[in-house]
């Protein structure tokens, strides 16, 4: 596993982005753009997919059980 833990750190600074993003505070409101979050949510998906690499795990196959769990979790 190589950079797993950098990986968590920066998973964690994306985290940090979006919810400084919802909290739409006044002195963020110059850099609170869709194509901000766009990004950032971007990175979010990218690094979940890297980790899941990191980690030997096949980024579809959990793609996959999380949509079946949602799936579920809707009925």
């Amino acid at each position: 596993m190589t950079g797993g833990k950098n990986r968590k750190v920066r998973m964690g600074k994306v985290f940090d982005d979006i919810c400084r993003w919802q909290r739409d505070a006044v002195k963020d409101k110059n850099i609170h753009t869709d194509d901000e979050l766009k990004k950032e949510l971007g990175n979010i998906i990218f690094s979940t997919i890297r980790w899941c690499d990191d980690l030997g795990y096949d980024p579809e196959e959990c793609i996959n059980k999380a949509i079946d769990c949602q799936r579920k979790f809707q009925k």
